[in-house]
């Protein structure tokens, strides 16, 4: 009898485990709270409290070439940097391809995982389930897998920000942001260089007054295309590029690195000069 296996999460680790499972002969048996695949790459108009959200522009930043399952390819015509429906489509060919989606319950959340009182002998997990009436079901598993994702909680430190409860104007994480359409003529304040702060910054420019980016301690910027127009990490993630830091002193490394970077742009001209390497 084949082990059976708990995945929690359809989405894009959620797929990928339940088409591992079945390559190993295991019973794959995937709960999905909401009712479709994608997870993080289902876009929504109305975020959801405990699940992930996205906005309505966002592009990868990993290439086609480089983010692909193994033994299902991208479609040739994708471009290198899909927007989040393209990648969505992509997911929905695969469970379709490997005849995914009849081992996935979907309205289905996980209420709670435990190890079974015999567990130091069965190494057996007890998973209670709620489905969309609210009716719990106890199921008994060999294995557990959770792929529910981890950008599920927006975080809003408000208390670090003297004066933040007279401010007057509007307050959000970009969790809840979805376009720039409600910031037409606006100033706005950007707090947080990383990938979609820099995104909505410059999506919000476009219509906005003013728009500001501000960073503590500045970022080395780095675009999503190399030399001759090929995708950063096809260049970056290879054998060779693994190897040099065994043989390459870190600050020759870094010297390197930094030097093309500011070649694209002086970081120090715009404020971005970070302290780290």
């Amino acid at each position: 009898m084949a082990r059976r296996v708990a995945v929690i999460g359809a989405g894009s680790s959620g797929l990928a485990c339940i088409k591992c499972c079945l390559d190993e002969g295991l019973e794959p048996v995937c709960f999905e709270s909401s009712d479709d695949i994608g997870g993080l790459w289902r876009y929504q108009e109305r975020p959801k409290p405990g699940h992930c959200s996205i906005y309505r522009s966002l592009i990868v930043n990993t290439s086609k070439e480089m983010m692909c399952f193994s033994d299902f390819p991208m479609p040739a015509h994708f471009p290198n940097y899909m927007q989040n429906s393209q990648l969505l489509q992509y997911f929905r060919l695969f469970a379709a391809h490997f005849d995914l989606l009849k081992y996935i319950h979907f309205q289905t959340s996980v209420y709670s995982v435990r190890q079974r009182p015999d567990f130091s002998q069965s190494g057996q997990w007890e998973v209670v389930t709620r489905n969309r009436e609210g009716c719990k079901e106890r199921h008994i598993f060999d294995a557990v897998m959770v792929c529910s994702g981890h950008y599920t909680h927006p975080v809003i430190p408000l208390t670090d920000f003297p004066g933040v409860d007279s401010f007057k104007g509007k307050l959000c994480h970009s969790w809840e942001y979805k376009d720039p359409h409600d910031l037409h003529g606006k100033r706005v304040v950007v707090v947080g260089i990383g990938n979609s702060g820099g995104d909505i910054a410059v999506e919000i420019s476009r219509v906005a007054e003013k728009t500001f980016l501000s960073t503590r301690h500045g970022a080395w910027v780095v675009g999503r295309m190399c030399d001759k127009g090929l995708p950063l990490d096809m260049i970056m993630i290879t054998r060779l590029m693994g190897f040099l830091p065994r043989i390459v002193p870190k600050g020759l490394l870094n010297w390197s690195g930094e030097r093309g970077l500011n070649q694209k742009y002086d970081h120090r001209l715009y404020g971005l000069q970070p302290e780290h390497r």
